[in-house]
């Protein structure tokens, strides 16, 4: 099952275990049990301390995988067949259960030990989803450390029954102890905020005992990343405040124009720039979100970033690097319906549609590509386009035409998504060319109408052109003495990964260069009272 290049990174990995695993397998008549117990007992041959068995319990999903702990009596579940973007899980499960050490701060550790409580999680996500295993990975390192927790990774696509049951129409979908807990990427940060009311207040103290930075980046895109590592590079106290590593470049599938890697993943891309920013000595403060920015009263005095938790930061240069988000349609139902039908990952959410007929808003690369990779789930795809003609790639409008599941419909206005409160039944828009209202019967909607920058918490005199981007000169200068930006946020004149991480080194160094020029506020008082 595995190729021969897997398992022999495997059983290098396996090598990590001090304590035996055991894995016990529930198994049916299916096909995918039949790939599930083949898969345990490849992993199991490769390491001694590894072993297999059956067990029958009416109570158990099947097929399904509990990784346990001989030592710690820990337990970690998978519903279905851990393949894809989720093997990794599975790997690292395996580490942890055979008491590899964890690599989470000893503090952290320590919290998700002294939780109170039973926590039993479930968490249902599709195996093409890129954004899933980090909440499964986060919720299986805290069973991994406390037997009071356990989760379960449920692949929806393989447990329909129970996902048309709960309604889930988005993932990842967590529940905790039968209740949902949350939906969307979360990190362990917030896990940990909303099962322990006083996390949140310990680290908001934190951040504000922290002394002033001399350049602090907010933002953990690619244009982030390599800000801050070009900040550190140059010797000046660097700090980082990210909301989530990675930006949009996590729901980004397949990237094929990074110049010298001919191809790979929106997440692996990310775990590689976040294990590079953190080989230098840059203060790295994620899961944290800026609210707002004073600027400071003089040239070369502090900035103010006051972040969501209340923490205020100062610094004496600042690197806006905040990216940018979906555009939404901004129609009634939208809101109500989000995760609930209306989506917008399709590599995601898609395999939840299987079978279903479903429509893409917008005609653009993004909408035509997310319409072709429907197409081989869902029953039937409806593009549809506000413009006359479509805006993406004619190789892409040409497969996208020879497919026989997708129907294209042109100068059509979403005007509102339509359900029955509990999900999705359809869309009502207009035709452009005669204004006819006209209804489309569908189970999902997909919106791909492009981004719109993360600049809606900047100062009003930070000057931003009509679309809401940071206008910026050639060194990432801002009209604000001290404030650089760089990355999707600002109006460089072409959205992409090389271009956001070559802003952000030029804004870096413009940066440096500002601080090296300015008069520093403490040294003038300081020579001005030698001088008396």
């Amino acid at each position: 099952m595995l190729d021969p290049q897997i398992k022999q990174q495997l059983q290098t990995y396996l090598q990590h275990l001090k304590s035996p695993v055991e894995l016990a397998v529930f198994l049916d008549s299916s096909d995918k049990a039949k790939e599930l117990d083949t898969l345990v007992r490849e992993i199991a041959a490769m390491s001694p301390l590894v072993e297999v068995i059956t067990l029958t319990d009416e109570g158990e999903r099947a097929p399904s995988l509990l990784v346990r702990s001989k030592a710690k009596q820990t337990s970690i579940r998978f519903a279905g067949v851990p393949m894809g973007h989720e093997f990794t899980s599975l790997v690292l499960a395996l580490l942890h259960s055979g008491d590899h050490p964890i690599k989470l701060e000893a503090e952290v550790i320590e919290q998700i030990r002294q939780l109170p409580g039973q926590y039993q999680f479930e968490t249902y996500v599709s195996l093409s989803c890129q954004n899933c295993p980090d909440v499964v990975q986060a919720l299986n390192m805290m069973a991994a450390i406390n037997p009071a927790i356990s989760n379960v990774m449920i692949d929806g696509a393989l447990f329909p029954t129970e996902v048309s049951e709960r309604n889930i129409m988005a993932v990842p979908s967590v529940y905790l102890n039968g209740e949902l807990f949350a939906q969307g990427r979360i990190s362990l940060t917030e896990i940990l905020n909303k099962l322990d009311s006083k996390s949140g207040e310990r680290q908001a103290q934190a951040i504000n005992d922290k002394e002033a930075f001399d350049l602090l980046v907010v933002g953990g895109g690619p244009a982030g990343a390599s800000a801050a590592i070009y900040g550190a590079r140059k010797g000046i106290k660097t700090g980082i405040v990210a909301d989530s590593f990675g930006g949009q470049v996590m729901d980004t599938m397949a990237i094929e124009n990074f110049i010298s890697v001919k191809g790979t993943q929106g997440p692996k891309l990310v775990a590689s720039l976040e294990e590079h920013v953190r080989d230098y000595d840059v203060d790295i403060m994620d899961n944290q979100k800026a609210r707002q920015v004073q600027a400071a009263d003089q040239p070369g005095g502090n900035i103010t970033i006051e972040l969501e938790n209340g923490a205020k930061l100062q610094t004496k240069a600042l690197l806006l690097a905040t990216g940018a988000r979906w555009r939404e349609m901004n129609v009634p139902g939208e809101q109500e319906y989000r995760g609930k039908g209306v989506a917008y990952c399709p590599h995601c959410d898609g395999p939840l549609f299987k079978g279903k007929a479903v429509a893409v808003i917008g005609g653009g690369n993004s909408g035509i590509e997310a319409a072709i990779d429907l197409a081989g789930i869902v029953s039937k795809v409806t593009v549809l386009e506000f413009d006359s003609k479509l805006r993406a790639d004619e190789v892409l409008q040409q497969k996208a035409r020879s497919m026989g599941n997708i129907d294209i419909i042109l100068n059509a206005r979403t005007t509102k998504v339509t359900g029955d409160g509990e999900k999705v039944s359809g869309l009502n828009y207009t035709c452009g060319s005669s204004g006819e209202a006209k209804q489309l019967d569908v189970a999902g909607i997909f919106v791909q109408i492009g981004l719109v920058p993360n600049s809606q918490f900047l100062p009003e005199e930070l000057a931003l052109n009509n679309r809401g981007e940071i206008i910026t000169g050639s060194g990432g200068q801002t009209n604000l003495p001290g404030v650089y930006a760089a990355g999707d946020v600002t109006d460089s004149a072409y959205k992409q990964i090389i271009i956001a991480m070559g802003s952000g080194a030029t804004a870096a160094l413009g940066a440096f260069d500002y601080l090296m020029r300015v008069p520093q506020p403490e040294l003038t008082a300081i020579v001005e009272e030698d001088a008396a």
